[in-house]
């Protein structure tokens, strides 16, 4: 069983910063899993925002390419993202996700391969 919890999310202006952080639990090899975060906004369907493979490769979505960054410390059993020049379609739900095993970067991004999912974290961003 693997448990999720993610933590950072918050209010900000636009151009503004964010690091959100997700910390796995439970009797598993964190090492051997794909993790990623996702992002829902009201009326909107989930969506890939970044992953990591369990080897280590990243991929980030379009939308966020050059705002967004993934990062993994398989050590503390931790996720991040780090956000930078926020923007108002920014605002969601932001949930971490993981899957053991290697997923190939067309399939990172797609919530139909992950098993287990945190709460979530809202970010909001103002104009």
């Amino acid at each position: 069983q693997v448990r999720l919890e993610e933590s950072g999310g918050d209010s900000v202006q636009a151009g503004g910063s964010l690091s959100l952080s997700c910390v796995a639990s439970g009797r598993f090899n964190v090492v051997l899993y794909s993790l990623s975060w996702f992002r829902q906004a009201p009326g909107k369907e989930r969506e890939g925002v970044a992953a990591i493979s369990s080897p280590g490769t990243t991929v980030v979505a379009d939308s966020v390419a050059g705002r967004f960054s993934i990062s993994r410390d398989n050590a503390s059993q931790s996720l991040y993202l780090q956000m930078n020049n926020l923007k108002p379609d920014d605002t969601a739900t932001y949930y971490c996700a993981a899957v053991p095993g290697w997923l190939s970067r067309s399939q990172l991004l797609s919530p139909r391969n992950y098993h287990s999912w945190g709460q979530g974290t809202q970010v909001t961003v103002s104009s």
